[in-house]
């Protein structure tokens, strides 16, 4: 296998979906905990209120990754354990948390990679319009400097945002994650405003003087037609605009596509987006974070048909491919052609794979463990297509696998399960589960056997 010697292998979290203590040492409320607490909201009316309990069980946490080899870790920071109104002088209890966790992580040769937004923005700055406001672009940017100024040279790797496409199209246009709105040009607006506080954050860590890398993650859907028709082809190319090209194209290039100002300038006024925004969100970045699951078919509309766009997702999956519990496509090849078109098209920089994972429905064995051998199969092929895309000349860095432990999975609550470890919540005893300790092996020889 021909990954570099210094790989990172790592797992990934985010502080809302393990921390729990949502009230703690000064913490204050974010659009998680205000959208998790609305009736209906979250499948078996969870909340994230303990979630892992992670906050009171950290230490544990970091022994189970030295325990399994990791070198790497990748988490978020809760923007309103650390500026409790987004604004102001930082909560020192909370910057205190992630010290430590850092200190800990680094003295047992695990690197850091941290997220500053992974979804959990203070309820304070959405009491003001969150992301559909201007003004939280410059908070953020305070936000990045403050964190970078607290924890330094304690982390290997900076990412601004976690998947904007998903903080834009579920919370802003479907509702089915916080803040709950139902709104395509709330959507496009606020897909405007994370990249430019994207570039914006970028700009206040480089003017700190660190100069660990820092980047930003997608998640990226890399997108089909369902048949070989004209229709279905130009539906494939607008949808791909939509959910990738609208967020690679600004921060490689300085620019939205053509094609799709075009098609949402025909329903939209855009009208927020000024002069040098764009240009601002394209800083140049050291790497960029991956998160790839699956990829994406769609459809043009029947005539008969109405569709919000041109396009429409399949719902149904191609028969002989897995799929994952949650009825996500298990298609490892597709990872190596995405990468390998990054390269190509984008000139993209160094590459982590910060996300990668499938759902199965775990459960404990009669001899005590959890044997997941579904998941083994997927993270070896997934694996095996980085290493190709590797071999291709694609420069990729690091892989996280999703997740280092079972955790609240959004609207879904707990009934999705993604980790390495299992997670009894009732006692929030963690389980490595069979699959944690094939990543061991894996960890330990560089690569899949």
């Amino acid at each position: 296998m021909p990954f570099p010697t210094d790989f990172a292998w790592g797992a990934a979290t985010s502080s809302y979906q393990i921390e729990g203590a949502v009230e703690a040492d000064g913490k204050g409320a974010s659009i998680w905990d205000t959208f998790a607490h609305t009736p209906g909201a979250i499948a078996n009316g969870d909340t994230g209120d303990v979630a892992c309990d992670h906050y009171h069980r950290w230490r544990d946490d970091v022994e189970l990754m030295a325990s399994y080899g990791l070198n790497a870790y990748r988490f978020s920071v809760s923007w309103p354990r650390v500026q409790p109104d987004g604004r102001g002088r930082p909560n020192e209890q909370g910057l205190d948390f992630y010290r430590r966790l850092t200190e800990a992580l680094r003295e047992r040769g695990i690197r850091p990679a941290l997220t500053l937004n992974h979804w959990d923005i203070p309820q304070a700055l959405q009491d003001r319009g969150g992301w559909q406001s201007r003004d939280t672009v410059e908070r953020f940017a305070d936000y990045a400097r403050l964190c970078a100024e607290a924890l330094r040279d304690r982390v290997e790797w900076w990412i601004t945002h976690n998947e904007p496409w998903i903080i834009s199209a579920l919370g802003y246009r479907l509702g089915i994650h916080a803040p709950g709105v139902k709104d395509t040009e709330a959507e496009l607006r606020t897909a405007h405003h994370l990249l430019l506080s994207h570039g914006a954050a970028v700009e206040a860590y480089r003017a700190t003087g660190l100069a660990a890398p820092v980047g930003i993650t997608l998640n990226l859907l890399p997108t089909y037609p369902q048949t070989e028709s004209e229709a279905d082809a130009r539906a494939a190319t607008l949808s791909d605009g939509y959910t990738n090209r609208w967020y690679l194209e600004p921060v490689f290039n300085g620019r939205y596509p053509a094609d799709m100002l075009e098609y949402f300038g025909d329903r939209f006024s855009l009208d927020w987006i000024r002069p040098g925004d764009v240009e601002r969100a394209a800083q140049p970045i050291d790497f960029l974070g991956v998160n790839y699951y699956s990829r994406r078919v769609v459809r043009a509309p029947r005539p008969d048909e109405q569709a919000e766009f041109a396009w429409v997702v399949r719902t149904e999956t191609t028969t002989g491919v897995p799929t994952s519990d949650l009825g996500w496509e298990m298609t490892p090849p597709v990872l190596r052609d995405l990468l390998v078109h990054l390269r190509d098209t984008y000139r993209s920089p160094t590459i982590l794979i910060t996300e990668n994972g499938c759902s199965l429905n775990d459960e404990i064995a009669p001899d005590g463990r959890v044997h997941d051998p579904r998941r083994i199969a997927f993270l070896d092929g997934h694996l095996r297509a980085v290493a190709e895309a590797i071999d291709a000349g694609v420069d990729v860095r690091g892989y996280f696998a999703w997740s280092l432990l079972d955790n609240f999975e959004w609207a879904e609550g707990y009934g999705p399960r993604f980790g390495l470890s299992y997670v009894d919540y009732p006692t929030q005893r963690r389980i490595p589960k069979d699959s944690f300790a094939w990543y061991r092996d894996v960890v330990a020889g560089n690569g899949p056997a």
